[in-house]
């Protein structure tokens, strides 16, 4: 189904709106639905970090080569390639093989440019379900997860050791705001996050949300508005600086590599950047408000198939997915990506192979997709009034009851 110009215009704002979190060119050529689709295929991602010499971009080359064509990669940035996917599907030329951040993959859904995994003919019965569930909608996988990250608390060793504070002995909200009080009174700082009115606000807020029970059809309850506060203590007690508000992941990131905080939220991808921090660190799971791991979002790309008049090309544009979701290549793309992987059995070999990732697959095994529960293409107007609730209570603009009141009312509207 080609999608209409009013659908694929709704699906550009919501795009939008969701791809504040992190050359164009269509499917092409050398084939037709009479023979077998040759030449080159086109392939989109959101890593313009990884050239063609990358590990990345050589895997793509081989799963290209693989499926006896050639593939002409273009990364670009998470809100050109949800925009441009758009653009390119009115017309008519939509790459071969997409990667998208998961909550897009329910706004591409809408805008009718995916193909079922089911209709493609590929296997994702070996996903765990949560991480699946990011990219399903009416009970229909729409892409491959190619792998998951998501978030949880780092720590500075030698922080903690000055102010007598055992890691272990974090269980919940109590014992982790006693921890930044202890912290403060030996004169470090607490705990750094972001709270950006972006998408990665929202992602980083969620764990809290979702740790008190909260649910994001009712953004104002008592649980939801629990977590607000609890942030807003912090803000206000000066174990989180004010500066949280203007913090993005990466920004936040560099105020915990300085060394002088004790605890920092951030996801997996850093962990390259915690070996070099030159101070010993350790990972914890985020706790929920009465204890036990509470739950995150599920970070990571799906990889989709889009819609193309010449339904030929979809035997190849399997078989390059195929080749990149397959566990034997899984291993090293997700290595090089610093990604969970998406089955159990990559997992434990990744758990072999580096030991520190055990508390990252633990808490992607805990982990939520944002768009999961039915809410699909909802997530983005719940997401953008609950970003700017976080903004106005820790500014101080609103209480979090009120802020929260606010949120919800636009919510509804949305």
């Amino acid at each position: 189904m080609i999608p209409t110009r009013r659908t694929l215009v709704a699906a550009l704002a919501a795009v939008g709106t969701l791809a504040s979190l992190t050359a164009c060119g269509g499917g092409s050529s050398d084939s037709s639905s009479s023979g077998a689709p040759k030449g080159t295929y086109t392939f989109w991602d959101p890593y313009p970090q990884f050239d063609a010499s990358s590990p990345w971009g050589k895997r793509v080359t081989a799963c290209g080569k693989e499926a006896g064509v050639t593939v002409k990669r273009t990364g670009m940035d998470t809100t050109d390639l949800g925009n441009k996917a758009l653009l390119a599907a009115q017309q008519g030329n939509a790459p071969d093989v997409m990667l998208v951040d998961n909550p897009v993959v329910s706004t591409l859904v809408e805008a009718g440019i995916l193909n079922k995994t089911s209709d493609l003919g590929l296997d994702t019965k070996s996903i765990q379900k949560n991480i699946i569930g990011a990219g399903t909608l009416d009970g229909s996988p729409y892409g491959v997860p190619i792998g998951a990250n998501t978030l949880a608390l780092y720590y500075n060793k030698k922080v903690l050791d000055a102010a007598k504070v055992d890691p272990a002995s974090i269980k919940d909200w109590a014992s982790l705001t006693e921890a930044l009080k202890k912290v403060k009174s030996a004169g470090k700082k607490g705990i750094t996050f972001s709270a950006i009115n972006t998408e990665e606000g929202s992602f980083q807020f969620l764990p809290w949300f979702w740790g008190a029970g909260g649910d994001l059809t009712e953004l104002n309850s008592a649980k939801g508005v629990a977590a607000l506060d609890l942030w807003k203590q912090w803000v206000d007690s000066g174990y989180a600086p004010k500066d949280v508000l203007q913090n993005t992941q990466t920004t936040s990131w560099q105020e915990f590599a300085t060394g002088d905080y004790a605890f920092g939220e951030n996801g997996t991808w850093q962990l390259g950047n915690a070996e070099k921090a030159g101070f010993d660190y350790g990972i914890i799971n985020i706790p929920g408000q009465n204890g036990g791991s509470a739950p995150v979002p599920t970070g990571g790309e799906f990889v989709t198939v889009p819609v193309q008049k010449d339904t030929a090309r979809y035997d190849v544009s399997k078989k390059i997915v195929t080749c990149l979701t397959s566990d034997a290549n899984l291993l090293p793309t997700d290595t090089a990506l610093t990604y969970v992987a998406p089955t159990a059995t990559v997992q434990a070999e990744q758990v072999k192979a580096n030991p520190k990732l055990k508390p990252w697959v633990s808490a992607v095994a805990a982990a939520r997709g944002r768009t999961s529960n039915g809410l699909g293409t909802k997530y983005p107007t719940i997401s953008q009034p609950m970003w700017t609730a976080v903004q106005a209570a820790l500014s101080g603009g609103k209480s979090p009851q009120d802020a929260m009141d606010t949120a919800q009312a636009s919510a509804q509207k949305g």
